[in-house]
């Protein structure tokens, strides 16, 4: 049993000092500064796109970008069953960024099924859920797709 501790002990001691660190603890590899976007469009989304961008602020960098952003949002009936109720839909998220210095344009979409629900409450706080994770990707997409220019 002791012996058992012992070798359980030592193996969290070398596994917590191997010089394991995250790979997104901090923004170090980013070599500009969002400054300003506009955003047009989905004001939820926007909003969570905002949370999102604010991230890769720096004052102390020169590198500057402007964004001008317009997103679209749809929730796309896909079925219905026999007595006319919905089933699933579509939700669909589409943002284009025009990025001012590169002059170039990126447009990311992003989609997922979702079932309905008997709750609309639930169902509302779902898609509200899901338009998080949409915007999280959108920005990450777009941070990565800044990087390689």
């Amino acid at each position: 049993m002791i012996r058992k501790n012992i070798i359980f002990l030592s193996l969290i001691f070398f596994l917590t000092n191997c010089g394991f660190t995250p790979v997104y603890l901090k923004n170090t590899n980013v070599n500009f500064s969002v400054e300003q976007v506009n955003y047009t469009g989905d004001r939820e989304l926007n909003n969570f796109l905002k949370t999102n961008l604010n991230k890769f602020k720096n004052e102390k960098n020169d590198n500057k970008i402007y964004i001008e952003a317009n997103s679209i949002y749809k929730k796309i009936v896909l079925s219905k069953d026999g007595a006319g109720e919905v089933t699933n839909y579509q939700l669909k998220a589409e943002v284009i960024f025009l990025i001012k210095p590169l002059n170039k344009e990126v447009k990311i979409i992003e989609k997922k099924i979702m079932n309905s629900m008997d709750d609309k409450f639930e169902e509302a706080r779902q898609e509200r859920t899901i338009k998080q994770s949409f915007a999280s990707s959108i920005s990450s997409k777009l941070i990565s797709e800044i990087n390689i220019n």
